[in-house]
């Protein structure tokens, strides 16, 4: 089977779905481009067998659109909460890519039943290929802790006034 064969046969994964949805809002993010514009392009190409992308199922590339658009929809509270997070780093200073992804997996894990431990799994091989050779380590390090920190304030006690 040629790559292009391969590339056209659906995938139904929601790391297939994660990286796609990854990929558009990167190209949105540094090209100073309208997400849905490029979300619409990107999803005519891989649906017309251009093998940029691979070939999701229906039901990926609903979850695609879901990260893609979800993350537009909250980007002040997950960019806040990021900021928060990562201590000595500027978004300027940070790799691009790795902020795509801590992006996607911080709206996953906030605003998605999904489990913390596949969503950061998921993030760390995204951003061992699109980054650094540091990225993975990164993005790891900063999922783990916010997991922390969102299980501990789940398990505190809630104080009345």
């Amino acid at each position: 089977m040629t790559r292009r064969e391969r590339a056209a046969q659906p995938v139904g994964t929601r790391r297939a779905a994660r990286e796609f949805a990854f990929r558009v809002l990167f190209e949105a993010g540094q090209g100073g481009l309208d997400l849905p514009q490029v979300y619409t392009r990107a999803e005519g190409a891989m649906l017309s067998g251009d093998d940029t992308y691979p070939h999701l199922r229906p039901e990926a590339l609903a979850f695609a659109h879901e990260l893609a658009f979800g993350y537009q929809q909250h980007a002040a509270e997950i960019d806040e909460l990021l900021q928060r997070t990562i201590r000595g780093w500027s978004f300027g200073q940070m790799a691009q890519t790795d902020l795509t992804v801590l992006r996607l997996a911080v709206f996953e894990m906030l605003h998605t039943p999904e489990p913390h431990p596949p969503v950061i799994e998921s993030a760390v091989r995204i951003a061992r290929k699109f980054g650094g050779d540091d990225s993975g380590r990164f993005v790891n390090g900063v999922l783990g802790g916010l997991s922390r920190s969102l299980e501990a304030e789940q398990t505190a006690p809630q104080v009345s006034s």
